[in-house]
Order: structure tokens, then sequence, then C-alpha cells
């Protein structure tokens, strides 16, 4: 694939189809509940989840690079997928902590630019802002990919 917009097209589409299948099927219980607690245990739980988020990307952008010829150079996979990878757990750190009262890191962030009320008015707010998050990291590891 000669086309560097193409390219981020489909890179785009692997990623996210790829993070869909990671976050929901592949992440287990134990870690989704507690990747987000203080303290040592939350951050290995966090740690377990990322690597399998990752290397189910991975293991997605492997495949459809060899079958649809897309030409993404291993250093450009590899620098992506480590994009993806931190900004996940940035996010996830963070995970069940949008309606805590003194919040933190993106949370804080959330707050900050006004989405505090939403957060306090709508159950699934929290998950819908670390959705997309996590997708607009996407978008940006894919350009790096492409």
């Amino acid at each position: 694939m000669s086309n560097a917009a193409s390219r981020f097209a489909a890179v785009y589409a692997v990623l996210t189809a790829a993070h869909e299948v990671a976050d929901h099927w592949v992440q287990v219980d134990e870690d989704a509940g507690h990747k987000g607690d203080a303290g040592p245990e939350g951050v290995r739980a966090c740690v377990r989840h990322v690597a399998t988020y990752t290397a189910t990307q991975g293991a997605a952008l492997w495949a459809a690079n060899r079958a649809l010829g897309l030409g993404v150079k291993p250093g450009r996979a590899v620098a992506a997928l480590a994009v993806s990878a931190a900004t996940h757990y940035y996010a996830d750190r963070h995970g069940g902590h949008w309606r805590d009262e003194t919040p933190t890191g993106l949370v804080r962030a959330a707050h900050h630019i006004g989405k505090g009320k939403w957060l306090r008015r709508d159950p699934n707010a929290g998950y819908l802002l670390d959705q997309s998050w996590h997708k607009g990291w996407i978008a940006i590891a894919a350009a790096i990919a492409a």
C-alpha cells in the first residue's frame, strides 16, 4: 500500500477493532475491577491489562500488515503501539474514579474542561470519556504507524 492516508485508515481500523476486543473480551474481570486501585496491586492489574491490550493490538496490526500488504515499518509499529499502551495505561489507572470528590489525573482534566456536571448526571459519561480518550490516541498511533 503506497498511500499514507490509506495506510492510516487501515491501521486506525485495525487498532480500533483490536482495542474493542482487548478491552471487552481479552481483559480479565479481576484486572478490570482493580486497575484503578491505589497501590501496587492496582498498578499490577493495570500493567497486566495493558500488556494483553498491547499484545492484542500488536497481533492484529502484524496480521493486517502481512495479509493486506500495508507497508507498516516495524519501528513505526512499535512506536505506535507504545503510544497506545502508555496512554491506555494512564487513562485506566484513573478508571472507576470518574465520580471521585477530589479527582486526579485524567478525571481532573475532564472536570477542568467542564465535564464534571455531565459526570455527576450521567452514569455512562466516565466510560464514554475513557473510550473517546483511547480512540483519540489510537488515531495518533495510527498516524505514527502510517
